[in-house]
């Protein structure tokens, strides 16, 4: 039996919808694959931020809470008085640079609880 490309192209055109999905469910089955787009394709169309694995927080605003946010910024770098103090006063400023996603969440609840805004980056 000859293998009639052009034949089955045009009973693929006259076909319905569901005759075209029992199509794909029955080749999926008897040849064991299947037909939905592989995720990394699909990953790849949203774009970078799906595959980000370093963020980069950022203090964007210091709230009203001054002291308490330098003692956080403190508690999370390691910093001196001086050094997490300018980093407060002036915003924005980079509080942590390349960390994790649970790690920037942390760092971001952390500053947030003392009044302070902090973007991802």
């Amino acid at each position: 039996m000859a293998f009639d490309k052009d034949n089955i192209i045009d009973q693929l055109k006259d076909a319905s919808i569901t005759d075209l999905n029992d199509l794909v469910k029955s080749i999926e089955d008897e040849f064991g694959v299947s037909a939905a787009a592989p995720v990394a394709a699909a990953g790849a169309a949203g774009g970078d931020a799906a595959t980000k694995d370093s963020y980069d927080v950022e203090l964007t605003e210091s709230g009203d809470q001054k002291v308490k946010a330098i003692k956080a910024i403190r508690d999370i770098t390691g910093l001196g008085l001086k050094d997490a103090k300018g980093l407060v006063d002036k915003v924005p400023s980079v509080i942590k640079e390349g960390v994790s996603e649970d790690e920037a969440n942390e760092i971001k609840e952390k500053l947030e609880a003392v009044g302070g805004t902090v973007t991802l980056k």
